[in-house]
């Protein structure tokens, strides 16, 4: 059992797999800090500043007018907070749409890459030199010539 769990480690998919795991874990924390320092608050400036994190309901329990949602959850009320649902639902978006440019620029770099490639593939080939063994006949016949 050691053995096949060895082999199964050890086989390419699985650190693919693990390497891909790491970086994406990486990469979200690049993409959260884009999304959550960067984009999040020019939105917010565009909108006039709504924070859609403290939009909520209460469904049951006292909460003071103008508390925020973190206030009314520590109140103990029982809310339906639709304004977080719309910020996860904008960060999605947002998320989905720098992946969407990170993966169309890769695949813009791989497919000049492969047009090079392509290129380079299609270039005309020169015609070749002459063998060694014509090359011997011309200099065993200058030599004759000159003797």
């Amino acid at each position: 059992m050691i053995e096949e769990f060895k082999k199964f480690i050890a086989r390419g998919n699985v650190l693919d797999l693990a390497v891909g795991i790491i970086i994406g874990a990486a990469f979200t924390a690049i993409v959260n800090s884009v999304v959550q320092d960067l984009i999040n608050p020019v939105i917010g400036l565009v909108i006039g500043g709504i924070d859609f994190t403290n939009l909520y309901w209460v469904l049951s329990g006292d909460v003071p007018e103008g508390s925020s949602l973190e206030q009314a959850r520590e109140a103990g009320a029982a809310v339906f907070a639709y304004g977080s649902f719309i910020m996860a639902c904008i960060n999605f978006l947002i998320i989905a749409f720098v992946v969407f440019l990170i993966v169309k620029g890769v695949n813009r770099v791989k497919d000049a890459a492969h047009r090079q490639v392509e290129e380079a593939a299609e270039a005309p080939v020169p015609p070749p030199g002459p063998t060694q063994e014509e090359l011997l006949v011309q200099i065993r016949d200058l030599l004759a010539r000159q003797a």
